[in-house]
């Protein structure tokens, strides 16, 4: 039978940090750390230790799918909040990559910019919490997505979120006036409670953006898989690390199984997103298509005036007016438009 045993303790990562080997760990608690009950074996490569090595993989994929999601979220260039969640998408990825350096020893934690990098990562972790709730409203237009104000906006608050939460955290870990990293409460409150806020209040503003205005309910399906993703995650790290642990034989544990989940939540927003954007996409495509259908449809007409003035030794003049209508219709308005032109030709031509 299984014993399930964690401890988690309100304003401190001890109980935290004996279950799972957070990037923090062996910079609190301890002047030494607070070291986990069983972590994940390492591989020797090239002489080099590499901690984590399972979740390292995970990372460089985390890091590969969120570059192909940043890249189809900026080809939409008509979408709303293309501009704005976009910089969601870049964080992750710049905590993803610091975490990878971090967990996985290739920044050793006795190096003296193992702490700097902690706090920068640590800091990037609720920006992007908050960079997440604020597009929860861009959708609700209290500014007008894409402007100025919407954009500059998230930028700031969520680089001053991002400097407040490092300056916390390195003076945590080196004792800087108040903060001692025996007592790390402050950097608590903004490592669990500030970014499960943020994470509620998307979730709630998502789901009350939906039901109120938008017709398709498809979208709440990736809201609520997203969620379950992520609070999986975080039971299978917090909870059932130590387990895992020791029922894979040290192979992973739960930090391998909540990158995953997590790498799966993002992927849901995006999911989401592009689920409620998606007729933008093909406005926007559908307008390139015409445009050089009915430069083609041009050429035709000049041709058949050349071919007209050689025959009967007249030269035929057409004015011909293209409206924008005309250049947003499909292909069928844009074929009916060439044979009236024709006709027009044959009438004018004496007989």
């Amino acid at each position: 039978m299984v014993v399930i045993t964690y401890q988690f303790d309100a304003f401190s990562f001890d109980g935290i940090c004996r279950t799972v080997a957070l990037s923090l760990c062996p910079l609190i608690g301890q002047s030494n750390g607070i070291e986990p009950v069983c972590y994940s074996r390492n591989v020797d490569l090239g002489g080099n230790l590499v901690f984590q090595p399972a979740t390292l993989i995970i990372d460089i994929v985390a890091i590969i799918m969120t570059a192909i999601m940043i890249y189809h979220i900026r080809s939409k260039y008509t979408a709303v909040g293309r501009k704005e969640i976009v910089m969601f998408f870049y964080l992750y990825m710049l905590s993803v990559f610091l975490e990878m350096f971090l967990i996985t020893g290739i920044i050793p934690t006795a190096s003296p910019v193992y702490p700097w990098f902690t706090a920068v990562q640590t800091g990037l972790i609720s920006a992007t919490f908050w960079c997440l709730l604020l597009n929860g409203f861009v959708g609700f237009q209290f500014a007008e997505d894409g402007t100025p104000l919407s954009l500059w906006s998230i930028r700031l608050s969520s680089f001053v979120l991002f400097i407040i939460v490092g300056f916390i955290s390195i003076a945590t870990f080196q004792e800087i006036g108040p903060f001692s990293y025996k007592s790390p409460g402050a950097l608590w409150v903004f490592y669990f409670i500030i970014n499960g806020i943020c994470f509620i209040v998307y979730v709630i503003s998502q789901i009350i953006l939906v039901v109120n205005t938008l017709d398709d309910r498809w979208p709440l399906g990736d809201i609520l898989f997203g969620t379950a993703f992520f609070i999986v995650g975080q039971v299978l790290l917090y909870i059932f690390s130590v387990v895992i642990c020791d029922q894979v034989k040290h192979y992973v544990d739960g930090l391998f199984f909540a990158t995953i989940c997590t790498l799966l939540a993002v992927m849901m927003v995006y999911k989401y997103w592009d689920s409620i954007t998606k007729e933008d996409l093909e406005f926007s495509v559908g307008s390139k298509q015409n445009v050089w259908e009915v430069k083609e449809l041009m050429a035709e007409d000049e041709l058949s005036q050349g071919y007209s003035t050689s025959s009967y030794g007249q030269t035929t003049t057409t004015t011909t007016t293209i409206t924008t209508a005309n250049v947003h219709q499909t292909q069928g308005y844009g074929q009916q438009y060439h044979h009236q032109s024709y006709e027009q030709q044959q009438q004018q031509q004496p007989y």
